[in-house]
């Protein structure tokens, strides 16, 4: 059987060179609705680690995701949320618009960090060439790194809850438990009742064929 990884291990290399640890990570690259999401996230030296932080594929309910993700608030050091926007991820495509938002995530943890604090950035998965900060990356980092895995948990949490509220306004494509992607009942609706503002009309194309927009 796997030994469990040290999720602490790539802060305990930073922090041994006076650095802190900014993990960074996004969700929603691939659904057919909504903004893609990113939160940057970064402790204190010699923080334990919240208990229960891990790949956020694998806290399945979401009342556990929600217990964490206030935990992550209450307990880093600073927090950075950025998103991009159906419009962004329509002008600049799926990777740039990603990229935007992780950008956007790390100058809020910037700011949220003294001046003079000296951090080491790490993004889950591959190098972003255009997130505009010197960074390393991570592949699978939210399975092996709890910066990571704390931006993960975050970044979800929050766009679930957005695309929540959009159901509300958008009522038919179930939203508030598809979240966007493309359920079978999804891609119904969208026969049914045509793409709306929040769609993201390449990928509907893709997955779908010739929609109307509402």
């Amino acid at each position: 059987m796997p030994s469990t990884p040290d999720l602490l291990l790539h802060e305990r290399v930073a922090w041994s060179s006076g650095r802190l640890l900014i993990g960074v990570d996004e969700v929603g690259r691939g659904p057919l609705a909504g903004p893609v999401v990113a939160a940057a996230v970064v402790f204190a030296f010699d923080h334990p680690g919240i208990e229960g932080v891990r790949d956020s594929k694998a806290v399945k309910r979401p009342a556990e995701r929600q217990r964490l993700a206030a935990r992550v608030r209450s307990e880093a050091l600073a927090i950075g949320l950025g998103a991009a926007s159906v419009t962004e991820i329509a002008r600049f495509n799926i990777r740039r618009a990603t990229a935007l938002a992780m950008r956007r995530a790390v100058e809020r943890c910037h700011a949220g960090l003294e001046d003079q604090a000296s951090v080491t950035v790490l993004v889950d998965g591959h190098r972003v060439p255009e997130l505009g900060h010197a960074h390393e990356s991570l592949v699978k980092g939210d399975a092996h790194c709890h910066a990571i895995a704390a931006a993960a948990i975050v970044a979800k949490v929050l766009r679930d809850h957005l695309m929540g509220l959009l159901a509300v306004r958008r009522p038919g494509y179930g939203w508030e438990s598809n979240v966007g992607y493309g359920s079978a009942g999804h891609i119904a609706a969208l026969r049914e009742l045509g793409m709306t503002p929040h769609h993201r009309e390449q990928f509907c194309r893709t997955a779908v064929g010739q929609v109307e927009l509402l």
